[in-house]
């Protein structure tokens, strides 16, 4: 699979728990010349109450999905089908936070990518947002 040069990217998270904060994702590659769902490094800022925040970089989903919409005569009048690009498979991490206060445990799980695929979101692991 040959990938170019960086435009835009989208990015799937898993919920992990604790805050996520300043999300970015590292690529090469244009949403206009990839079509599909690949894994790609990112990294962000992992937090918690009670201990300063870690830079992590890891692998996640990234990338596009077929989706359309279409009108039916019936209720609820629209037949929709919205796929993201999400985890198949993933490894469990852990890191440790640092300057975490003594009551408050320094670990931080999150997951790692090591598949992807177009599926429908679902919010029992996944981050879904409309915009």
């Amino acid at each position: 699979m040959h990938l170019h040069p960086p435009s835009l990217s989208l990015l799937v998270l898993l919920v992990a728990g604790a805050a996520v904060v300043c999300v970015a994702v590292t690529t090469t590659t244009t949403l206009h010349a990839f079509r599909g769902c690949a894994v790609r490094e990112f990294s962000f800022v992992a937090q918690k109450p009670g201990c300063r925040g870690l830079r992590i970089t890891t692998e996640a989903c990234w990338g596009r999905c077929h989706t359309w919409e279409k009108p039916v005569p019936d209720p609820p009048y629209i037949h929709r089908h919205h796929r993201v690009c999400t985890y198949s498979r993933t490894r469990h991490m852990t890191a440790r936070l640092p300057g975490c206060q003594p009551s408050i445990s320094p670990l931080y799980h999150y997951p790692m990518a090591l598949h992807c695929h177009c599926a429908v979101c679902s919010t029992q692991d996944t981050e879904c947002e409309t915009f």
